[in-house]
Formats: structure tokens, sequence, C-alpha cells
């Protein structure tokens, strides 16, 4: 019978990169009090640094109060093959404004879909502008683990005890 079995290696840098690079979507965690918040985002992988754009509210609230923060990114193809980059660092909010101008570009360039929501503006009786914000997370750590095929191939011996064939 042949099966095929996940091992788990380390990711070089330059896999971590690509992976980062293409993928453009992950989970970002951040705590506060002790009580971790998970939740999932765009982001642009830009000269080796990490950039999201968001409305303020719980997220950036937290991030204000402890800006160290995670980015899980993965790539999943079936149970047997995927990739997985976590990068830890420090959130730092965009305040200057032609940076922030050029990296809600950046952020557009990896993932166009974000059109709508950067220029969204709600309507309840009166207009009411998002207040946005853009931020830049400075990886401290990178690390990548990815799922390697092997296969594998087993043979079963027959029993050689009559009374319990299940035994070998």
């Amino acid at each position: 019978m042949k099966q095929a079995m996940a091992e788990v290696e380390e990711m070089l840098t330059e896999e971590m990169d690509d992976l980062l690079q293409r993928v453009g979507y992950g989970h970002f965690a951040c705590s506060l009090d002790n009580q971790p918040y998970i939740v999932p985002i765009n982001y642009a992988y830009h000269l080796s640094n990490i950039y999201f754009y968001t409305t303020e509210g719980q997220k950036t609230e937290m991030i204000q109060d402890n800006p160290l923060v995670c980015l899980q990114v993965e790539e999943v193809v079936d149970n047997g093959s995927w990739s997985s980059v976590i990068v830890t660092g420090e959130a730092e909010r965009i305040v200057n404004m032609k940076e922030r101008e050029e990296m809600i570009k950046v952020i557009l360039r990896t993932n166009p879909t974000l059109t709508p929501a950067i220029s969204i503006r709600w309507i309840e009786n009166w207009i009411r502008e998002n207040v946005e914000a853009v931020y830049r997370i400075r990886p401290k750590t990178i690390t990548g683990r990815s799922s390697v095929n092997v296969k594998t191939q087993a043979a079963f011996a027959r029993s050689s005890n009559p009374e319990n064939p299940k035994v070998h």
C-alpha cells in the first residue's frame, strides 16, 4: 500500500520572501492586557517591511498601547502541501502624509480589490469619513515551514500464529 506522508522542513529566506511577496493576505495578531486579538488582513511586503491599511477601531487602539504584533501567512494546496510564514515585529502608524500615500499605492498594487475599501464613505443621514490608518511592521523575526510530500510504501506480513492472525 502506497501512502503520501508530509514531512515539515524549515523554509529558506528566499522562499519566505517569495511567499510574503506573492500571497498578500494573512492573519494579524495583536494583544492588549494579556488578551490576544487576531483578524484577517491584506498587506503588502515592500522593502523587507509589511504594510497594511485599516480604519480606526479595536486593532488601532490595541496597537497604540502595545505595538508588538504578529502576522501569519500561509499557502495551502492540500493537507500534504502547504507553506506558512510567521513575522513578528513592531507596528508603527505612518503619519507622514507623503509616505502614507505612497504606501497606499504599494498596498493597492499588491491587492487592487482594496480600492473600494480605501475610498468608501459611510452614509447615514450624514456623511462620515472613516478615519484611515496605514501601518508598517518592521520584522524582528521571520520564520517559515513547509511540507514536503514523501512517498512511502508499507507491506504487512501475515501472522505465523493461527490462533491470533492479527499478531505479527
